[in-house]
């Protein structure tokens, strides 16, 4: 494999499966770490994960596990627990996602790997943290429903919704990265490793910034608003001839040049709409003027023109609509490692750039060659 990257050199252990681990260490991949997949006899759980599929490989396991290679250690064996521990000996970087004191029988819990290895940074990714929500299995649709995000999405009326993807399992597998990050960086000061610890829930609380802020500094409960904003009018979905259309005006100088685009000039004088507070204190009073104003136009025309006014829209694209608007403002979203494409690091550097140089791997496709390293 090719050392080039920002972290070029870096060993990286990853005894994480699903998806908070397994995205985290694929980043750290892609950026040049030589990220070692440890899986069980029986494989990373998503390899099964299907439909979709590519070539009888689960899609979610390979969106999720490029540049790795994969060895399949069964921990109760002897001989395959003794190159587990020999692999968290030489590692820099050791990521895992079992349920908080799973690895320790193994001895492969942080202060038996850092006795033989005192350089090590060892992160663990957890559903609810070690302390009484030790015990608690760690899926993220759960924390979804207990973190109160599911409380805020969907209609005022209807059912609570959970979101489309797994968004805190991808939130918490970044977090991960920046406490990896910021520990390497201490290691690179101090020559000391230390055991980083992230788990769903709080980086839930996290992200849900103004809404948990919101009830911590303000007493505020939020609550469900469909697709309106509690803090901003327009920003959200409105009708227009053939479709509807977002609208964001996100401060008073973006919605004088809507009103300019729609031809509704004096709007922004009005008591009632020239401030965002009273915007969005009046929103059932403007959005009728606005939705009688956007239906004599197609949405495609309206976002044309607005977007060339500065005021922020955007149509709701389909997963297809996504990737193809990234391909036209030239993100050049797709990368193809050995045959299997792929959603390209979403990071750019002026002087590293990432790698895709190994697709996703086959259970155990790198075992022999590990082994054999292993045991030199």
């Amino acid at each position: 494999m090719t050392e080039h990257g920002p972290l070029a050199g870096l060993l990286v252990a990853d005894f994480s499966r699903i998806l908070a681990g397994p995205y985290a260490t694929m980043l750290l991949a892609d950026l040049g770490a030589q990220v070692i997949k440890v899986e069980g006899p029986g494989g990373d759980d998503t390899r099964t994960w299907m439909p979709p599929v590519r070539d009888d490989v689960s899609t979610y396991y390979l969106g999720i596990n490029r540049n790795k290679r994969s060895i399949a250690l069964d921990l109760k064996n002897e001989a395959d627990l003794a190159d587990a521990r020999e692999l968290a000996r030489r590692a820099d970087v050791m990521i895992e996602n079992f349920r908080p004191g799973g690895l320790a029988r193994f001895g492969l819990d942080y202060d038996t790997v850092a006795a033989a290895n005192e350089k090590i940074v060892y992160a663990s990714i957890s559903g609810f943290g070690t302390g009484a929500g030790a015990g608690l299995p760690g899926y993220d649709l759960m924390v979804q429903a207990i973190s109160g995000l599911m409380s805020l999405t969907g209609d005022p009326d209807g059912s609570p919704y959970r979101a489309g993807i797994s968004v805190f399992d991808v939130m918490a597998g970044m977090h991960a990265n920046i406490g990896i990050l910021a520990a390497l960086h201490h290691r690179a000061a101090t020559g000391r490793g230390q055991h980083v610890e992230v788990n769903l829930l709080s980086s839930a609380l996290s992200g849900l910034v103004n809404h948990s802020s919101g009830f911590v500094a303000g007493g505020t409960i939020p609550f469900r608003m469909g697709n309106a904003h509690p803090s901003l009018f327009p920003y959200e979905p409105l009708p227009t001839a053939d479709g509807e259309l977002i609208v964001i005006a996100g401060n008073d100088g973006q919605f004088r040049k809507l009103c300019q685009v729609l031809d509704l000039p004096g709007l922004p004088d009005d008591p009632r709409f020239g401030r965002n507070q009273d915007r969005t204190a009046n929103r059932e009073a403007l959005r009728p003027i606005l939705v009688e104003r956007l239906a004599t136009r197609t949405k495609d025309e309206w976002f044309r023109d607005l977007l060339a006014a500065g005021v922020p829209c955007a149509p709701i694209n389909t997963i297809d609509g996504g990737v193809a608007f990234a391909e036209e403002v030239g993100l050049d979203p797709v990368v193809t490692t050995r045959g299997v494409p792929g959603i390209r690091n979403p990071i750019t550097f002026s002087e590293t750039r990432p790698r895709y140089e190994l697709a996703p791997p086959g259970l155990d496709e790198h075992g022999e060659e590990i082994r054999k390293w292993l045991r030199s």
